[in-house]
Formats: C-alpha cells, sequence, structure tokens
C-alpha cells in the first residue's frame, strides 16, 4: 500500500487533504468539443488554475504536455462507451491498471453505472481492475452513478449512498458521484463510505454561480474535493474557472471571494 499512498500525495493536497480533478474524458462520449481541441492548451490553462489532477484517456497522455508530472497528476481513465451507443450507460473496459501505470499515471480511474441494464458486468470489471490495482500500488478512482431506465432520480440521496458504499467495498480509494443537492443529504452520503468522496460537475450549468455553490455546499458536508470537467473546460476562462473552484476547496473561500481572486 505505500505505493498508493505515495501516488495519493500527488493528487491530494498535503496541507488540507483535498482535490480538485478535472476530467477531461470526454473525447471519446462526446467527441472533440469545447476545450477539448487543443488538449495541451486546455491542460496549460487547467494547471494555471491550480487543479490537483487531470482525468484523460491513454492515447491523449503523449499529447498532455510538460504540465502532466511538474504541476498535475495524471489519472487515466479505463472506461469508455459513446454518446451514439444503444446504450450510453453500458461502459466496457478499453485498458488495464498495467497499461495506465507504464504511462506514468498517479492513478486509475473506472466508471461504474448501478441501475445500468449491463450493471453485473461493469461492477465484475470494478472488482477486477481493483484488485490489480491493489497490487501494482495504483491508486483507484471510481466514477459511480445511478443511471438506468429504472432509475428515476439519480439524485436521490439513498442511491447515491449506495454508489458511494459500493465504492468503497469493491475497493476504491476514491469515489465520485453526484451532488445530492442540499448539505444535509450529502452529509449522508459522507458519512456512509469510508472512503474520499468527490463530486461530479454534471453537464454544463446555466451560471457559474450555480456551480461555485454547489462546491461550497460539497465541501461544508464533508466532501473532500471535486471532479468537475465541462464547467470547467468548456468554460472562456479556463484558468479563472479553475482558481475559484480550487480556492472554495483549499482555502474555504466563499464563491463571490474566490471569483474575485
Amino acid at each position: 500500500m505505500v505505493g498508493k499512498a505515495i501516488r495519493l500525495r500527488r493528487i491530494f493536497d498535503q496541507a488540507t487533504g483535498k482535490t480538485v480533478i478535472i476530467p477531461m474524458d470526454h473525447g471519446v462520449s462526446l467527441g472533440p468539443g469545447k476545450g477539448l481541441t487543443d488538449i495541451r492548451a486546455t491542460i496549460d490553462k487547467i494547471a494555471e488554475g491550480g487543479a490537483s489532477a487531470i482525468v484523460i484517456h491513454k492515447g491523449l497522455v503523449p499529447y498532455a504536455g510538460e504540465s502532466i508530472g511538474k504541476k498535475l497528476g495524471l489519472i487515466v481513465h479505463i472506461s469508455a462507451s459513446t454518446s451514439r451507443s444503444p446504450d450510453p450507460n453500458h461502459k466496457v473496459l478499453v485498458a488495464n491498471a498495467d497499461s495506465a501505470f507504464a504511462l506514468g499515471a498517479d492513478a486509475v480511474s473506472i466508471h461504474c453505472n448501478i441501475g445500468a441494464d449491463d450493471e453485473i458486468e461493469m461492477i465484475s470489471d470494478f472488482g477486477c481492475v481493483s484488485d490489480r490495482c491493489r497490487e501494482l500500488g495504483m491508486p483507484l478512482l471510481a466514477m459511480v452513478y445511478p443511471r438506468g431506465k429504472n432509475i428515476q432520480n439519480s439524485f436521490d440521496v439513498d442511491l447515491v449512498k449506495h454508489c458511494a458504499r459500493l465504492a468503497a467495498e469493491l475497493g476504491a480509494d476514491v469515489v465520485k458521484t453526484n451532488y445530492t443537492g442540499s448539505i444535509e443529504s450529502f452529509k449522508e452520503v459522507v458519512k456512509g463510505t469510508p472512503i474520499p468522496v468527490v463530486i461530479a460537475g454534471g453537464p454544463k450549468a446555466k451560471s457559474d454561480q450555480d456551480v461555485l455553490k454547489m462546491v461550497q455546499e460539497a465541501m461544508q458536508a464533508g466532501a473532500k474535493g471535486v471532479s468537475i470537467g465541462r464547467n470547467v473546460f468548456e468554460h472562456d476562462d479556463i484558468a479563472r474557472m479553475t482558481r475559484t473552484i480550487a480556492n472554495i476547496v483549499f482555502k474555504g473561500m466563499s464563491p463571490e471571494e474566490a471569483y474575485r481572486r
């Protein structure tokens, strides 16, 4: 477990024990949208803003630039599906922990949707990846969400609590899941799992204020950070939005104060 501890120190701030992760694995699911076309330029802006780490697929690592390893930790995502699939909720493995290790990754991330038609396959993959990560000393970030035709509310606290707990039960070191909409309800999510919880950013929000309020509330509820993608890399000022989120996460600033800095 020494290897995991060393690598996690590259992702979590040592002074606060918190993290700002910017996932940019969306090119597989959505294509080269805003902020993803020139991936190196975007990564440099994210580094400038003070993020802790990024999430990308294996094929983009050679194009990520020198910010990786100098200013940013690297998390390699190994799950995928596309928005054009008959079932986008069915995530399949497209890499493994060994290939991420060879690329110099500080962690691996995997995606598992609870309630999806192919949940059983995703859980099986999750368990196998977790075992190999333990053998390699590689931290595992699990992106776990309630998604599927029988899921009526993917922000329901009982469902999100289940996702967060499942991640710990299967051996993840960090879980990324939905914010449940209130400080009190999200406290239940955090309390229900022994591993650090970071919140997802979701689709592009209507306003920066909505995103920043969510970040502040999640931190007040006990989250250990955020993993926000589209609301950062699609922003007109990527560095500033990253810095604003980092100020809330690491310095406990209010959204208003953080935005002014």
